[in-house]
């Protein structure tokens, strides 16, 4: 049997703490306020430009010489913009190429 670990609890604590105020934030610095347009302004860009770095981050490697990965890849990838463009459903983009894109990883 585990003894309990107090300093997992701390962590877990602060996590769950940090979590919340992420979330929290902006109902408490704008609460009934109206949002500025530079924030709103960046609500709509940076998901995009977010995903824009992820996509650069994990394709670049498999680019440069890790070619048995840069087909799954790319075939995940065109799933995931394909899904997106057809159900318009983030969920199921991201679910459709992840789920992809490992099929293919463990096949080839």
């Amino acid at each position: 049997m585990k003894s309990f670990d107090v300093n997992m609890l701390i962590i877990t604590v602060i996590c769950t703490l940090i979590t919340f105020l992420e979330r929290a934030l902006p109902f408490l610095v704008f609460g009934g306020k109206k949002v500025p347009e530079t924030v709103r302004r960046l609500g709509k860009i940076l998901p995009s430009a977010i995903i824009a770095a992820l996509v650069v981050y994990c394709v670049k490697d498999a680019a440069y010489g890790f070619t048995g990965d840069l087909i799954p890849l790319l075939v995940a990838s065109a799933v995931t913009v394909g899904l997106h463009l057809l159900k318009g459903n983030t969920f199921l983009s991201i679910a459709g190429g992840t789920a992809v894109c490992v099929l293919l990883m463990n096949l080839l």
